[in-house]
């Protein structure tokens, strides 16, 4: 099962912007139960970094949450790609203003 940009999810928040609240519950719930069926033996973390809360979203985000200083690593792909489109109203120029923390390795 395909979780990122998953079809039926986006069907959903589809008909969530046409105003079909009812066929967007639907569908939400059609790939909530697929997901709860398909990962409930299965790791379904996408994080590569090792971690207590490996697969353990529900006290990862709490605990992100909570200190408030980043996002999970499973959510900053979507994170980026939404930045990047903000990005490019100033030409990308805010990579030189941000230097990353030591402990980040960029590519």
């Amino acid at each position: 099962m395909k979780i990122d940009n998953n079809p039926k999810e986006l069907a959903a928040m589809q008909k969530f912007h046409e105003g079909d609240r009812k066929e967007g519950l639907r569908l939400q719930e059609e790939f909530a139960a697929e997901f709860r069926k398909e990962y409930a033996e299965k790791d379904h973390c996408p994080c590569l970094k090792a971690c207590r809360y490996h697969g353990n979203c529900k006290e990862c985000v709490a605990i992100h949450r909570a200190h408030q200083e980043h996002v999970p690593n499973c959510m900053r792909p979507m994170l980026n790609k939404k930045i990047r489109m903000l990005s490019e109203l100033t030409e990308h120029t805010i990579v030189n203003e941000i230097e990353a923390p030591k402990e980040i390795l960029r590519k």
